[in-house]
């Protein structure tokens, strides 16, 4: 064989491989290209809905007054889940930085491999005491606790009663599990008996519900759940993110206010609002429960355990909590100075004596307009609309915290009223 022959025998299948590979790219670079214009697509949409959710920079810690990239001067904070205004608490943010010099920056694993410290154990064992509940779980946020929970707990021959509008992180963590799932209209007492009607023939019954509904701050009829669910043979949960730290007279949430923790079974909630706003969930219930969780928890089992100066946060905010009710008793008088003065000035507030104040208003481009123009007016908020409410409930959802002063809540009142005035929603 002659050398260009050979040559040529060498190449021709090297081209080949080349024209092979510049197809495969091109068939690629279609499928991105496809892929984009469809997300931009979708992207249109949300901009012309008026629903858009623009990320606002604040530059400063966390708190009732804060600092905006691109707004002068302090802003007071009338949206974050900063309840007892532990978030920045001189105390709360020595303890994560002792921790984080004792104990370290992470774990760099979970927990049963090598992630579990002595710190990890005290606030789980802190928390059960909290709740009056025998064991405790950690989580890396309250959105695993819920995810990690029904699939362990429930199998195909049990049943699920869930509120219809519970939280999207109860609503994907039940999808998780097999067991039938029935869903009641939103604390209606009568659909959820019937529903417990339709399940008795399933080996265990579970009633799901938040304890306060982050939308709107109403409370979950939870005597009534209870008094069901004796009678017909189910079990209680309840998710307490919205209640746990304030809500209550010693401040254990919604089962203490309505004098049912002794028949609230299993209680999920958050280290990342009330105390101390940093991250992390729990799950406290029966002992056997948690130990189960520890066993076949997917979340708990495949997710890095908290940080130590997370576990140092909230173990300081706990304790504080433990040892007076006096900040979270704050809460009540500020809630129902806000909610008066606004119903007085014509606006609509959903819900009930939380600190969760939804200002109603229905369209979701009106709501984020609001918005804008009260932070030119110093005051921060922002407007909720579709999907993370329903269409035409557009609101902005106000949060009261125990940092404001009642000066505080009087501006935000102002700026609301003369807001409200600018686009015709009060007179």
């Amino acid at each position: 064989m002659s050398l260009g022959k050979a040559a040529r025998s060498l190449i021709n299948p090297v081209r080949e491989v080349l024209r092979a590979s510049a197809q495969t790219l091109k068939r690629t670079y279609g499928a991105v290209a496809e892929a984009r214009v469809v997300l931009e697509n979708e992207l249109d949409t949300i901009r012309a809905a008026g629903t858009w959710k623009a990320e606002r920079i604040i530059t400063s810690k966390q708190g009732a007054r804060i600092s905006v990239d691109g707004s002068g001067g302090a802003i007071l904070n009338f949206c974050a889940n900063n309840y007892l205004g532990l978030s920045s608490h001189p105390e709360v943010v020595q303890a994560g930085l002792e921790a984080l010099r004792s104990h370290g920056a992470g774990l760099s694993s979970v927990r049963f491999i090598c992630g579990t410290q002595d710190i990890h154990k005290s606030l789980e064992q802190k928390l059960a005491q909290f709740h009056e509940r025998e064991d405790c779980i950690l989580y890396a946020s309250c959105f695993d606790a819920n995810a990690g929970l029904f699939e362990v707990l429930l199998g195909p021959d049990d049943a699920v009663l869930s509120d219809e509008l519970n939280h999207a992180s109860i609503i994907d963590g039940i999808r998780l599990c097999r067991a039938q799932r029935l869903r009641y209209k939103h604390m209606d007492l009568s659909d959820l008996e019937n529903k417990l009607g339709e399940a008795q023939s399933s080996r265990m019954r579970l009633v799901v519900t938040d304890g306060v509904f982050s939308m709107d701050g109403d409370v979950a009829p939870l005597q009534g759940i209870c008094d069901l669910a004796e009678r017909y043979g189910a079990m209680v949960f309840i998710d307490e993110c919205h209640a746990t730290g304030f809500l209550g007279p010693r401040g254990r949430g919604t089962d203490e206010l309505l004098g049912v923790m002794d028949r609230v079974h299993i209680v999920n909630s958050t280290l990342g609002k009330a105390l101390g706003g940093a991250a992390g969930g729990y799950t406290v219930g029966p002992k056997p429960l948690i130990d189960l969780l520890r066993q076949r928890s997917r979340p708990y089992l495949f997710s890095n355990s908290l940080p130590p100066a997370v576990v140092g946060c909230a173990t300081r905010a706990l304790e504080l909590l433990l040892a007076s009710n006096e900040i979270s008793q704050s809460m009540a008088a500020k809630t129902m100075r806000f909610r008066t003065n606004m119903t007085q000035a014509g606006f609509t507030i959903a819900g009930s004596a939380h600190p969760i104040c939804p200002v109603m208003l229905g369209d979701a481009r009106l709501a984020s307009l609001m918005a804008d123009d009260m932070l030119k007016l110093g005051v921060y908020v922002i407007g909720f609309s579709y999907p993370v409410v329903p269409k035409g409930k557009a609101r902005i959802r106000v949060q009261i915290s125990a940092a404001h002063s009642d000066e505080d809540i009087d501006r935000c009142v102002d700026a609301f009223i003369q807001t409200g005035r600018k686009h015709g929603v009060v007179p």
